[in-house]
């Protein structure tokens, strides 16, 4: 394989969690203006780490989809935890940023939601293998010669 080939190939398996990881914070963005109450607040934790599942898949795109949403839960869990210690919320305090990444206030009912978008990413990602997967093994059309 040549060096452009690797390249592409690399670019190609990370293309489509990237496109998908964009998508995610749009809706995670949006959430909150088109729903309201715990329902915003809740979905957007599901989006959360639906998103962190993408990005697992961008850093290592050779990842199992089951390897990533735990890495993806876990990952979410723990900055929820992390919430406890009140630095996230000092950090949020000086930064709109930090806020939307780390959050400010330990909430344990966020923790089935964090399970919820993990589960959500690994099952579109295996739709959508599935759905690649049927493109590519359709028989070649044969012409007639």
């Amino acid at each position: 394989m040549s060096g452009e080939t690797t390249v592409r190939a690399r670019l190609g398996s990370r293309a489509a969690p990237a496109a998908a990881a964009v998508v995610t914070v749009a809706a995670g963005l949006s959430v909150r203006s088109v729903l309201g109450g715990d329902v915003a607040k809740y979905a957007g934790d599901a989006l959360y780490a639906l998103l962190i599942f993408w990005l697992v898949l961008v850093v290592a795109p050779h990842s199992r989809a089951w390897v990533a949403a735990i890495v993806a839960f876990g990952v979410s869990a723990a900055v929820e935890l992390f919430q406890l210690t009140g630095v996230p919320a000092e950090l949020g305090a000086h930064s709109a940023l930090a806020r939307l990444v780390l959050g400010t206030t330990f909430n344990a009912p966020d923790l089935p939601f964090y399970a919820v978008g993990a589960a959500l990413g690994w099952a579109l990602h295996r739709l959508a293998r599935r759905v690649r997967g049927d493109r590519r093994r359709r028989p070649p059309v044969r012409h007639p010669r």
